[in-house]
């Protein structure tokens, strides 16, 4: 569970055109935008590496703060990101009340998959939902659900009905109708084609060398059989 927050400074910035923040990323800074709160929304820069090492910290609160002021606590809403570099190009960070629940959308972390007695039967375990909508404090965002499908069987599927939400969490879809997970029996037609390419080569093994010396396997160029060689 999340209980702490993480500091990042950040400074306000004069709202620009795409060239503007164009330079603001080749100075290796990203630009942002920070809102709600009842407060006017701010624009504002931030170091790209401090930025990054702030996301990848636990914890979903983000305190922020300005030329080393008291810290705003915010989440992060919304994150652009360059399909080709796979950069950020943008952050929306909405600002909270520590005392309050906010909505989040956290993703699914699966345990136990390697012990699941229908995988090792040599089931196929597919993951159907990837993030679940949960309600909390900011403080008590968890960074992912974790789901235990140690006991799931072949045929088995797994509802949001099994999940135990983590204390101080409530989560939002359907308990019944949101489908997580489903373990499915291995497939017969890639097992058959395993067995025939396995046969196959089996008698291509077999018969490699039945030919060799025989004047099947003579070419044009080899020399004459001894009785050809008696007439020379």
């Amino acid at each position: 569970m999340a209980s702490q927050t993480t500091k990042l400074s950040i400074e306000p910035r004069e709202p620009g055109h795409s060239r503007a923040t164009r330079r603001l990323r080749r100075a290796g800074r990203i630009p942002g935008v920070l809102y709600g709160g009842g407060d006017e929304p701010m624009p504002f820069a931030v170091d790209e590496r401090e930025l990054r090492h702030a996301l990848a910290a636990r914890g979903a609160v983000v305190e922020l703060s300005v030329a080393g002021a008291s810290g705003t606590p915010a989440v992060l809403k919304d994150t652009q990101v360059h399909p080709v570099r796979n950069e950020t190009m943008h952050v929306d960070f909405l600002r909270v009340d520590l005392s309050q629940a906010i909505s989040a959308v956290v993703g699914i972390e699966f345990v136990g998959i390697d012990d699941a007695p229908g995988v090792r039967e040599g089931g196929v375990l597919e993951q159907i939902t990837r993030e679940l909508s949960i309600e909390a404090l900011p403080t008590d965002i968890p960074e992912a659900i974790q789901v235990d499908v140690s006991q799931m069987q072949i045929n088995d599927t797994l509802t949001l009905e099994a999940v135990q939400a983590p204390d101080g969490v409530t989560l939002l879809d359907d308990s019944q109708e949101t489908v997580l997970a489903s373990l499915t029996p291995p497939s017969i037609d890639s097992e058959a084609e395993e067995e025939a390419l396995e046969e196959e080569t089996e008698r291509v093994g077999e018969g490699a060398g039945e030919d060799e010396g025989s004047d099947a396997d003579a070419d044009a160029g080899d020399v004459p059989a001894d009785g050809d060689a008696s007439r020379e």
